[in-house]
């Protein structure tokens, strides 16, 4: 069985990434960057989640590709998803009040 390092309980009773996804407060853009290209970032995310994990889940729902950026600390996607980023990250437990278009 597991332990979480941060509470100390097992992993299934473990509650820290959906207090982590509570406490959030997200930002969606767009910008151009080289030749023309349309990127979507979207930052505020903080280091106590599984953010591989979130940038994975956006990658394949989108059908684009990203990266995320641990020194500046925010996911980067490939086109002009703006509008459709919000759902997912509702589905994937982010308050809706907390994400910003």
């Amino acid at each position: 069985m597991e332990i979480c390092p941060k509470c100390g309980l097992p992993k299934q009773a473990c509650v820290c990434e959906q207090i982590a996804k509570s406490e959030q407060h997200i930002k969606v853009t767009t910008m151009k960057k080289r030749y023309g290209k349309v990127v979507t970032q979207v930052t505020g995310l903080e280091k106590g989640m599984d953010i591989k994990q979130i940038v994975k889940s956006l990658k394949n729902e989108l059908a684009c590709g990203g990266t995320f950026d641990a020194e500046k600390g925010f996911i980067e996607l490939q086109g002009d998803h703006h509008n459709r980023i919000k759902p997912i990250l509702i589905r994937l437990g982010f308050e809706e009040n907390s994400i910003e278009n």
